[in-house]
Formats: structure tokens, sequence, C-alpha cells
């Protein structure tokens, strides 16, 4: 032995552990189905706020259901701070940690079209499951990690610039296009064909769109690849990375040496620019859709992830209210398990409990959200278990 102390082990994060739980059960919830009984309110003003933060928006803007994905992968960027320092702290070299990153990356991927095929009788080779996003930009991010406040801003800043480029030089089609060939129904049209110069920006017509028109093609499939139904393209993972990368900073100031205050100040202000920034910007050159990942979204959405971690490093982490957060902390230490048991087993813990309890305990106006409900407190449950016996799924 060198006689080399050994780093000690960094402390968990609850209030991260937390923010991670608080958004795999709003997205195993399913929204509790509010949104399909919203449908039967059309005259309540409560009932259409609900199915708009319950459901993906059509093109722009973006309510609370919206800020599943963002949240997720701010949160991944927020982790890598504390575990490579836990890997440094295990005895890992720079090289062994990045090589692990790039399995990661790959094993991220592979989940992402793994899922996305389902029970399909060949692989679905798409690569917009937020699993698939992060491991194609999951090394990049572990790379920025410890460089500096500077350059990973000077990066955030490059992305946004280059994606705007390219967006805003792409050319527009022409007057002809059909538009439903490219999966745009006249219903649709007026919510995702944007008029002017964010016209670039448009459903199915982007510079991502066409990308994907080639990449995916390069794949076996059993027809062609035209468009994705929802407006989703494989080039969201480059913008994507700011949301990324400013998680990533964030969870660097977390572990930092500042006092809690001042580490709490700077989530709100990184977050109350990063909001502001993104509204002028969605407002004036480029506009705001989380479904194709520009700009303006990745920079707005990653201010309210800021302020959501803000709001629970204060209560949990400063105020030292732990008790109520641990229903949240048991999902969040198995985010992986929780995200990947409702991707796979949410349909069929709907058909159990029917089987079990009789579709009359799911009828009616209100039983969507019934059972909704019985999906999120199976998988709590499940969470639970595996918390019990100190068995957490990691990749």
């Amino acid at each position: 032995m060198d006689g080399t102390p050994t780093p000690p082990r960094p402390q968990r994060l609850t209030s991260l552990d937390a923010y991670r739980g608080l958004i795999m059960l709003f997205m195993a919830s399913g929204g509790l189905g509010l949104a399909q009984v919203a449908k039967r309110h059309p005259e309540s003003l409560a009932w259409q706020w609900l199915a708009y933060h319950t459901s993906h928006v059509a093109w722009l803007g973006g309510g609370a259901w919206d800020m599943i994905q963002p949240s997720f992968m701010f949160m991944v960027g927020m982790a890598v701070p504390f575990s490579l320092a836990r890997r440094t702290a295990e005895g890992q070299t720079a090289r062994r940690r990045l090589l692990h990153a790039a399995w990661r990356a790959l094993v991220l991927v592979a989940l992402g079209v793994f899922l996305a095929t389902g029970a399909k009788k060949r692989p679905e080779w798409i690569f917009v499951n937020v699993l698939a996003q992060i491991g194609l930009g999951y090394v990049f991010l572990v790379a920025l990690a410890g460089r500096g406040r500077r350059l990973q801003l000077a990066v955030v800043v490059a992305i946004a610039v280059a994606s705007w480029v390219a967006f805003a030089c792409h050319p527009l089609p022409g007057p002809d296009v059909d538009l439903a060939a490219l999966g745009i129904s006249p219903e649709l049209a007026p919510q995702v064909v944007l008029p002017g110069f964010f016209a670039h920006w448009n459903m199915n017509t982007n510079i991502a769109a066409d990308f994907d028109r080639w990449f995916l093609n390069l794949f076996p499939r059993e027809a062609p690849f035209v468009f994705n139904a929802g407006g989703y393209q494989t080039l969201n993972f480059v913008p994507s990375l700011i949301t990324m990368i400013l998680g990533l900073m964030a969870g660097e100031t977390l572990r930092g040496d500042g006092t809690p205050r001042h580490k709490l100040r700077w989530l709100l202000a990184a977050g109350a620019a990063c909001i502001a920034t993104g509204l002028i910007a969605g407002a004036t050159v480029c506009p705001i859709v989380k479904r194709i990942w520009t700009p303006s979204w990745a920079v707005a959405s990653g201010g309210v992830s800021l302020w959501m971690v803000a709001a629970l490093f204060w209560a949990i982490d400063i105020r030292g209210w732990r008790s109520w957060a641990w229903p949240l902390v048991v999902v969040g230490m198995n985010s992986i398990a929780i995200y990947l048991a409702h991707q796979l087993l949410a349909g069929w813990i709907k058909a159990t409990a029917t089987t079990w309890l009789g579709a009359a305990a799911f009828s009616g106006a209100y039983g969507i959200v019934w059972q909704n409900l019985v999906v999120v407190a199976t998988l709590w449950l499940w969470c639970w278990w595996l918390y019990r016996r100190q068995i957490f799924l990691r990749i």
C-alpha cells in the first residue's frame, strides 16, 4: 500500500432521490386518466386545465405532463457528479469510469430499442425513447463532468446555436407538399404547421425529420420509414444534452463547498435565467416545442427543473423535513426499475386487477382513475419491497 488515503464515499442527496421518485410516480400514474375524464366536461375550465397538464400538447408549449422527459434527463445529468465521486472513492481510474459510461450508454440505447419493439415481429429501430436519447448523449455528458461551469455553459450555448442554425437554414417544403403523407391531418395542421419563419420547426418537415427519413431507413424494416406519428426525432438527443448539462451543473453545485443557502440561491437564480431566456427565445427566434427539443424548450424546461430541485432541496436538505419524502425516496432509489416495470407491466397490472376485482370496479366515469391508481400503488409496493431488501437496479 502506498499510504494514500481512500477518498470518503459521498453521501446521497435525499432531495435528488425524492426528485427522481416524484417524476417516476407522476409518469407511472398515467396522468390518472384525467385527460380522458375531462372529455366528459368540455365546458369546465378546471377539467380542461387538468387535461392540459396530464397529457402531451400537440406541438407548441407544454404542461406538467410534458415535463416528465426533461425532468428525467435533467436528473440523469444531476446524478453524474455523485456517481463519478462514488466510483472514484472505490478506486476506479478515469479510463475505467469513461468505459463504464460508454457501456451504460450502449445498454440505455439497447433498452430504448427493446421497449420500442415490444411484441413486434422484428426489431423496431427507432431512438426517440427517453432511455435511447439519454444513451446517445451520455458519454459526452460524462466527459464534461468536472470541466468547470464556463466550459459547460459554452457547450450549452454552442449546442443551442448550432441546433438553431441547422433548423433555420434548412429549406422549407414547397406549397404543394402532401402534409397527410407526413402524418399531418387537416385537424392537426393548425397546431403543428407554424406561420412565417417558425415554419422551419414544423412537424415532420424539419431537418431532423429529413435526417430520420435517411438514417432510420439504413436499418432493416418491414416498410420504409416516412415519419414519426408524434413528430419525435433521433437528433433530439443533441439539444437535449442542454437539459442534461444543466442538470450536471446543478449536481456539481450541490456537491460543491458552498453553504446550503448559497447553493439554493444559485439554483433559483439559474432557474430564473433559464426560464426567462427560454420564454424570450420562444417568442422571438425559436418556438418552444418539446417534441423536437428546440433550444428554447431545452433551456426553459431546464429552468423549471432547477426550480423543482431548489424547492425539494430547501424543504428536505435545508429545512430537514424528510419524513414526508420517504415514499418518494423509496421510488427514487430505483428509478430505472420502476420505469422498466411501468413500460413492461402496466397493461398486465390493469388486466389482472380487472380479473380479480371485477370490471365493475373500474367502470363509470372515474373507472380509469381507479385503474391508474392501482398501477401506481402496485409499482410503489414493488419498489418498497426492493428497498426493504436493499436491492437497487443500476446500469
